[in-house]
């Protein structure tokens, strides 16, 4: 018989999905803790419950399989929830970025084609206003009053609902079928929805759990916001292993140091820019256990990773998109580089590293697909194959074929990163092809935010482009050419920009005058980051 030919079996397949998860936690740590939200606790009996409730109600909405729903919240019970509850039902689930304005939020719901929009009561206001902007929308609001105390559970419309429905459920029988639609900001004009898959999710949360060193003891503090990316898998990844999922509705560093100290945290997530935060806390003092961090956006520098080390934080450096689930490359350390200074340690931890378990294979491409020399040096672009690269752009089949790039084994997907290829395959990005700022762990689309200048009456032309920052990593700088005998200040466009989309997306400084131009009047921003970056062997951060 052929190693190739394939043999049919009455035991498998079963479609992979991470609802699976919960239905092995359930029965294996059901009495155990799951959630901790403030003072509310709930056992993984007790969480498996709702989720299954949350999928009756679903139904009770007039939802159907493949019909689409939204949610506004930050990391509290029903955020969590919702990754398992609509899965259940088979309805299609599109967590919302709460930093967004009303207007460019109400877009996303929009392309979405999603029907109920389930709001935390923080943001209730934004809910509605988005309402306003999308026909026929319903909106539930979560006053997440079990967990705050505040209210009563008869007032909260999401509380009632879960309490009047009846567990439900809709197996999974297509693992390449869509589970959910993350937005991330594209180069171009309006965000782009990511399909991801069954399959996808079920695959990158085992490589997370497993790489992340889950067990069943982890207790796992959310400050990455489950909005990006679903929450990089976690919410998947830590519920396969049993763990217990800590809620955190605000990032505060205080906050964190106290979860730390009296909730046994062991594990969490976070952007540079918060484990900045951390180390120059008040609080801040050696934990009682060790507690792993994976962190991304930016390579953390070599005076943070020595101040994390002396706080008993050990921190490895993850790189990914929302195009690949999040984490799709590790910085795997090889236990030989124990011995190296610590400089030449935080230089290898600085790298994007190597694919994680489920990535079938990395590689850095020249401009005609071939393979560049690891030598460390010659630049290309990462180019990604694997079960956790998304499915394609929603109702953009355009815009997946610009990302695809033809090469061996088939189709790879082009992240527009610009990277040098070192020994052992382990990746190490230099530039962005793409104009997006990664800031604070969020990505901004310089296109968008010219677009906010470019509509001041007295801006005439104006480029954006990422200038390195200590505390965000990347900020947005912007070049100004304003109309002749203009009267505009930096806080005057600033502010402008800030009235039109997100404020996180403001430029942090604003220069004036002429801009650099090819014969053919194209603006050079390749100049204008040079003049940013001088001095740097690399033009991200």
């Amino acid at each position: 018989m052929s190693g190739t030919a394939r043999v049919s079996s009455p035991f498998v397949p079963v479609p992979l999905t991470p609802v699976s998860f919960l239905d092995r936690a359930r029965l294996v740590h059901g009495d155990r803790p799951a959630v901790i939200d403030g003072p509310l606790q709930r056992t993984y009996e007790e969480f498996a419950d709702r989720c299954e409730r949350l999928a009756g109600a679903t139904v009770d909405l007039g939802l159907e399989p493949g019909d689409a729903v939204s949610v506004l919240a930050p990391n509290v019970s029903m955020a969590l929830e919702a990754a398992f509850g609509f899965p259940m039902a088979g309805v299609v689930f599109n967590a919302l970025n709460s930093r967004l304005s009303a207007g460019e939020l109400a877009w996303i719901v929009g392309h979405a084609e999603s029907k109920v929009l389930f709001a935390d009561h923080a943001l209730a206001s934004v809910a509605r206003s988005i309402q306003q902007q999308v026909p026929g929308l319903r909106v539930v609001v979560s006053n997440d009053a079990g967990a705050s105390g505040s209210g009563d559970d008869g007032d909260c419309e999401y509380e009632a609902r879960l309490a009047a429905a009846t567990p439900h459920r809709v197996e999974v029988t297509e693992e390449q079928s869509l589970l959910s639609l993350n937005y991330t900001s594209g180069t171009t004009g309006h965000p782009k929805g990511v399909m991801y898959s069954h399959r996808g999710a079920n695959l990158n949360a085992l490589a997370m759990a497993a790489q992340g060193g889950l067990d069943s003891d982890a207790v796992f503090l959310w400050t990455l916001p489950m909005f990006h990316c679903n929450g990089w898998c976690y919410p998947w990844a830590v519920t396969a292993v049993g763990g217990t999922h800590v809620m955190l509705r605000t990032l505060e560093p205080g906050t964190v140091w106290r979860h730390i100290r009296d909730d046994g945290v062991t594990h969490f997530n976070a952007a540079p820019t918060v484990l900045i935060g951390l180390v120059n806390d008040p609080d801040a003092a050696p934990a009682p256990r060790t507690v792993k961090v994976a962190t991304g956006g930016a390579p953390p520098s070599p005076t943070l990773l020595s101040q994390l080390a002396g706080l008993n934080i050990d921190v490895t450096h993850l790189y990914g998109l929302t195009e690949t689930y999040g984490p799709s490359l590790i910085c795997d350390w090889r236990r030989e580089w124990d011995g190296l200074p610590a400089a030449d340690q935080a230089r290898i931890k600085a790298r994007q590293g190597v694919g994680t378990l489920v990535t079938s294979s990395v590689r850095v491409v020249d401009g005609d697909g071939a393979d560049v020399p690891a030598d460390g040096a010659t630049q290309g672009e990462i180019a990604i194959r694997g079960n956790n690269v998304m499915l394609g752009y929603y109702k953009d089949p355009d815009a997946t074929a610009a990302a695809s790039v033809e090469g061996p084994e088939g189709t790879w997907f082009r992240t527009g990163d610009v990277a040098v290829m070192h020994d052992h395959g382990y990746v190490e990005v230099r530039d962005r092809a793409k104009d997006v700022i990664i800031s604070g762990g969020e990505n901004i689309a310089s296109i968008e935010v010219e677009q906010a200048l470019a509509s001041h009456p007295d801006v005439v032309e104006c480029a954006v482009v990422a200038a390195p920052d200590d505390k965000w990593g990347e900020v947005p700088a912007a070049f100004v050419v304003l109309r002749s005998g203009a009267d505009v200040t930096e806080a005057d466009l600033v502010e402008h920009v800030k009235s039109r989309i997100a404020r996180f997306k403001a430029p942090k400084s604003v220069t004036f005058g002429d801009l650099p131009k090819t014969a053919t009047g194209k603006i050079q921003k390749f100049a204008l980051r040079d003049q940013l970056w001088a001095g740097r062997d690399r033009r991200v951060n």
